[in-house]
Order: C-alpha cells, then sequence, then structure tokens
C-alpha cells in the first residue's frame, strides 16, 4: 500500500525501514506529494517512512477530506511466453482502498521482451507506482536491465 496522493522519484537506501523489501512498492521511495494544494511538497523523512510508502495516512495534514482512495496496493505475477520457456509478459494487479475496502482494481500489464508497459493505468500517479513496484519485483528475480527500463 502507499498513499494515493504519493508521487515517488527514487529509491531511498538509507535505511527508514527495518525490512525495506517488505514494503508496498517494494522498497522505500522518497518524492513528492500531489494532494491538492500541495503539489510538489516534499515529505519529511518521518512521512516518508510513516505516511507516504504506507497509505492509511490519516495523521497527514496534506490528505485531503474528500478523496477516492486511502491507499493503492499491488500484486504481480509473470505470464509464461506462448512456447512456456520463459516468462515475457508481468501481471500487475492494483487496488485502490477506500475505507479498507476496494473503491477501484484492475490490471497493467508490463513486457518484459520489450521492457515496456503494454496496459497502463490513467492516474499518472498510481502509474509511477506500478513503475516503481515492478522495477523492485524485477530487480529482485535479477532482472536488473528490464528493472531499469521498466522505471522509465
Amino acid at each position: 500500500m502507499a498513499c494515493p496522493f504519493f508521487m515517488p522519484m527514487e529509491k531511498l537506501v538509507n535505511g527508514l525501514w527495518p525490512h525495506p523489501s517488505r514494503l508496498p512498492l517494494g522498497c522505500g521511495w522518497s518524492g513528492h506529494c500531489t494532494a491538492p494544494g500541495h503539489d510538489g511538497e516534499m515529505p519529511s523523512e518521518e512521512e516518508l517512512r510513516d505516511l507516504c510508502n504506507l497509505g492509511y495516512a490519516e495523521g497527514c495534514s496534506r490528505l485531503p477530506r474528500d478523496r477516492s482512495w486511502d491507499t493503492v496496493r499491488f500484486n504481480a505475477r509473470g505470464v509464461a511466453s506462448e512456447d512456456k520457456a520463459s516468462v515475457n509478459r508481468i501481471h500487475v494487479r492494483y487496488v485502490c482502498e477506500r475505507g479498507h475496502l476496494p473503491a477501484d482494481y484492475g490490471l497493467l500489464e508490463f513486457d518484459t521482451s520489450l521492457a515496456r508497459w503494454t496496459q497502463q493505468h490513467p492516474d499518472s500517479r498510481v502509474q509511477r507506482m506500478a513503475e516503481c513496484f515492478i522495477e523492485s519485483y524485477l530487480e529482485k528475480a535479477g532482472n536488473c536491465r528490464v528493472a531499469q527500463a521498466a522505471a522509465s
């Protein structure tokens, strides 16, 4: 889960979390806020650690009262090629939650052979979070070249 108003930009490798690989986007990220009236504001380290990267950020002063989502979750699954010799697509399922219930959900797709998204999310924040998520997912799988392409 991540705050739906968080726009992740760069990996945080300074150890803000005891188990960064367990974080919703696969590691910690720095970035900026996109909440109305606060677009571009940089959260503090504490806010990044406790709110932005985790969602359900009720303690955040920038979180608008009127919002569609509280958090965004991701999950990925590799899809084998027709010859079943390799994984050439990754399906990324997303769920946007409000009040701990699904409010929006769907499927995004990343083609590893082309190193590009074939199905994207229309909201640039959710798409960027998916890019961060897939980058971490691919790095864990040992495909760093494709992971770098996924993030750009």
